[in-house]
């Protein structure tokens, strides 16, 4: 359906979409939807390596150890976001 689209039509779109959002919110949406993406892709990244070190670790038959505490980590450039996982933020006051 999304092929079978012409230059027109997609043109159409895109204006429709600016008049609905207006020109400023359009670079902010796009940033944070990179974010997003980025955020999801190292959490997938991250379950899907700590699901091979599970099957890893049941095929040696080890002792369960105790793991690293995980940490949330913050898109490049975000230095205020990434904490371990349980722990509250705490900001400086002054």
């Amino acid at each position: 359906m999304i092929g079978n689209l012409k230059p027109l039509e997609i043109l159409l779109i895109i204006a429709v979409i600016v008049l609905l959002f207006g020109a400023k919110k359009l670079p902010e949406m796009a940033r944070s939807l990179g974010k997003s993406a980025r955020i999801l892709k190292s959490e997938a990244k991250a379950m899907k390596s700590e699901g091979a070190a599970e099957d890893a670790a049941r095929t040696a038959d080890q002792a369960p150890q105790q793991a690293a505490p995980r940490t949330i980590k913050a898109a490049p450039g975000d230095v205020t976001s990434s904490r371990p996982v349980g722990e509250p933020n705490h900001t400086a006051q002054g």
